[in-house]
């Protein structure tokens, strides 16, 4: 772990950091189970964590549905439909997320969005959740075409902000995909356990600081200093991690 020292810019994970993908994606599996009567939902959603496809590909469905003998190509455009309506209206940021992000642009930091999606599934996140306009950059996959852990998506990200690593702080739910390739870098490191679905119990990557709130960000990142516009006041403490 490397001396934490004040930055100018955030790299932040959105997906499980910002708001609960996952239990979006559980709300939309349940939904297909009712309109198919087939299978439970728990069931379905174990075919997004398989690695033969992506954790947001609909083949996913097509597999469940083939399985299940209940395979056509009509119900498959139905419960697509499902899925991807039900998943976006579940979409909702978690508490404190949207003042802490106020207050963040507010004191002069620059924020960048570095996610695995793809851009036409990011934004309309972005702007269910009312996010959308508090970043100043939004990085894709399908703008670089390298997914986390690769160092890429945050070299581009920090290209576009003009930030070097030494001056950023990357925030993310996943030891290996955000807190690994932000130490290789040299950034400072902030691992959100609260959104973390899927790693062991207490990994937490070697990062600098952990937070079991989004809000904790603030008093976290004053207590570094750096850019200082703004007069608004720190409404939630940050925790060293362990």
């Amino acid at each position: 772990m490397h001396t934490p020292r004040p930055v100018r810019a955030l790299l932040i994970d959105m997906d499980n950091t910002l708001f609960d993908l996952v239990g979006a994606k559980r709300a939309a599996c349940r939904a297909i189970i009712r309109e198919t009567g087939v299978g439970d939902a728990d069931l379905l959603f174990s075919y997004f964590l398989r690695r033969t496809r992506g954790f947001e590909d609909p083949g996913n469905i097509l597999d469940f549905l083939v399985d299940e003998g209940i395979y056509s190509d009509k119900l498959f455009n139905i419960c697509s439909t499902i899925y991807k309506d039900v998943k976006l209206s579940h979409i909702e940021p978690y508490p404190g997320v949207q003042k802490t992000l106020e207050y963040l642009v507010g004191r002069g930091y620059y924020l960048a969005l570095v996610t695995d999606a793809h851009r036409n599934d990011a934004i309309p996140r972005l702007e269910k959740a009312g996010l959308r306009n508090y970043f100043h950059q939004v990085v894709t996959y399908d703008m670089t075409w390298q997914k986390k852990p690769d160092p890429v998506p945050f070299l581009y990200a920090l290209l576009m902000i003009n930030t070097t690593p030494g001056d950023a702080m990357v925030v993310g739910d996943s030891p290996r995909r955000d807190i690994a390739p932000g130490r290789k870098l040299g950034m400072t490191t902030v691992y959100a356990r609260y959104g973390d679905r899927f790693s062991s119990s207490g990994t937490d990557g070697g990062a600098d600081f952990t937070i079991d709130e989004f809000a904790q960000l603030v008093l976290l990142i004053s207590g570094l200093g750096g850019p200082k516009r703004g007069r608004r006041s720190p409404c939630a403490a940050g925790s060293p991690s362990r």
